[in-house]
């Protein structure tokens, strides 16, 4: 009995509903290895040729983008014009002149408004000569979506938080960048930030940047008070080396407000309006294989900031600098490593201009000072838990130092390349105000300048503790779960014996 088919059904369908799936598969296998075989043999091929005519002086004249339908012609003319013939004093070999060509699609990358994959085609031009081949690269590319928008919520140490991120991409054609984000959260009640960065002369190294900012958190679970941020900042940022540095200025209004019923005399004091105007700049050297959890390499930062002097403006005036030191390295023969840090910092208030010898520095504000304590760099301490205390808020200091080491090993029947560890861990640190230039420690009464408070820092034992835990290195962040046991701890200091968990990208 003949069975009916639609004049509409494929043949090839017709023929696949009587054979095996499972020859199916393997002949379509056998089609993608045998593709898989030939892409292969090509590039052997072009590597094989391109080995042999190594040597071979050619020059290029002429490079051009397709793709861009959304970056400036000129901009593209100053990212390639250096592997011009006509813009370097040396002479191509094909090997160095593909080596220049790729130097330049990775430039493009960095900009991050074009996908990773860039084509590059070459073609000798009718100015080629018996003994030299002159060239002209064709580079093909693809735009990244010019917008994206992104919501989601963040749960931190203690803190949920939900925000909202937008970004325009590429905005006047010259890799230029618009970012804003709004976020509430239980903490941070409302935060705004817009911020605009663009190449300088079409480098990627070389970054311009402009933005403003709003914000209101509570720090009710410290210090019984409430601040709300006002402000706006220009800066450029450049590479050189592998170094990172940022220069800027910024300047902000801020609000001490919403203080509770029972703030101390300390927060009373620095309660109402206060504006700062600052310079700052930021050195980083990471060598670190890791950021999050590094195995091998050291990082050093060190950040400083001058306020309020010499004619900045505003009504605080300080110098503040922050060094920074991380190594790390494998224990020979293991699968275990080793990381130590240390950090320390330094807020020496000055006269808010040139002429003001008469009431000399006045004391720090709360919301300039250091705070330390917490599960990311002393451990085994309450939030804000080290330093001067008033009745029961933490009111910071103006010189700190903290260090810590850290032993990490995979879990039992785990491979080494896990984001999954083991830790044990010891950690300290001691945070001090000063008192010698003009005003006294924060609820402690105690009358010291900075010699004196390296001293106490120096002779006396940190607040210490020790503990074990689990790590885990997902890609935005880290986690930890501890078990903490404070050894060393002063008077009125947060020590917290038990489990603390942190989230965080930074840790001692």
């Amino acid at each position: 009995m003949a069975s009916s088919m639609s004049p509409e059904d494929d043949v090839f369908d017709r023929l696949k509903r009587n054979v095996d799936p499972k020859v199916v598969q393997a002949r379509e296998d056998a089609v993608r290895g045998r593709v898989r075989a030939q892409y292969d043999r090509a590039q052997r091929t072009l590597a094989k040729l391109i080995d042999e005519n190594s040597t071979l002086p050619v020059s290029i004249s002429e490079i051009r983008i397709e793709g861009a339908r959304h970056t400036r012609k000129g901009f593209l003319e100053k990212v390639v014009a250096p592997a011009l013939s006509s813009r370097r004093e040396g002479s191509y070999t094909l090997a160095s002149a593909l080596e220049e060509l790729h130097g330049r699609t990775n430039v493009l990358h960095q900009f991050g408004i074009f996908h990773p994959s860039i084509s590059i085609y070459l073609d000798n031009t009718a100015f080629s000569t018996p003994t030299k081949t002159d060239l002209r690269a064709l580079l093909t590319v693809s735009e990244m979506s010019r917008f994206m928008l992104k919501t989601g919520t963040d749960l931190g140490s203690a803190e949920g938080t939900g925000y909202i991120n937008g970004t325009y991409r590429n905005v006047f054609g010259g890799a230029e960048s618009l970012n804003a984000s709004a976020s509430v959260g239980t903490r941070t009640r409302s935060a705004f930030d817009a911020n605009f960065q663009s190449p300088i002369a079409a480098n990627p190294d070389i970054i311009a940047e402009a933005g403003a900012y709003a914000s209101s958190r509570s720090h009710k679970h410290l210090a019984s008070y409430e601040e709300a941020l006002k402000g706006g900042r220009l800066g450029v940022k450049w590479r050189s080396g592998g170094d990172v540095h940022e220069a800027g200025f910024a300047g902000v209004w801020r609000q001490v407000t919403g203080l509770s019923e029972d703030a101390s005399v300390s927060v009373r004091a620095d309660a109402g309006d206060s504006v700062k105007n600052a310079l700052n700049y930021t050195f980083i050297r990471d060598r670190r294989d890791n950021p999050l959890v590094p195995r091998s390499g050291y990082l050093y930062k060190h950040s400083s900031e001058l306020a309020g002097w010499a004619g900045l403006g505003g009504d605080v005036a300080f110098a503040r600098t922050e060094i920074e030191a991380q190594g790390a390295a494998m224990i020979p023969g293991t699968s275990m490593s080793v990381t130590a840090g240390l950090r320390g910092g330094l807020l020496y208030p000055l006269s808010l201009g040139l002429g003001d010898t008469k009431t000399g520095p006045k004391p720090s504000r709360i919301n300039d000072r250091f705070q330390l304590g917490g599960p990311t760099d002393v451990r085994g301490f309450r939030e804000h838990g080290l330093g001067g205390k008033d009745g029961e808020d933490s009111v910071g200091g103006d010189v700190y130092l903290a260090g810590g080491a850290s032993i990490l090993f995979p879990l039992p029947r785990l491979s080494a390349d896990k984001p999954l560890r083991i830790q044990a861990f010891v950690n300290g640190g001691r945070l001090v105000g000063l008192q010698g230039i003009g005003g006294t420690e924060a609820g402690s009464g105690v009358n010291v300048g900075v010699a004196n408070a390296v001293r106490m820092m120096t002779r006396q034992l940190p607040s210490i503790a020790v503990g074990v835990g689990v790590m885990y290195a997902h890609p935005v962040a880290r986690f930890e779960l501890n078990f903490c046991l404070p050894i060393v701890a002063r008077q009125g200091e947060g020590a917290r014996k038990g489990l603390q968990f942190g989230v965080g990208m930074n840790y001692l």
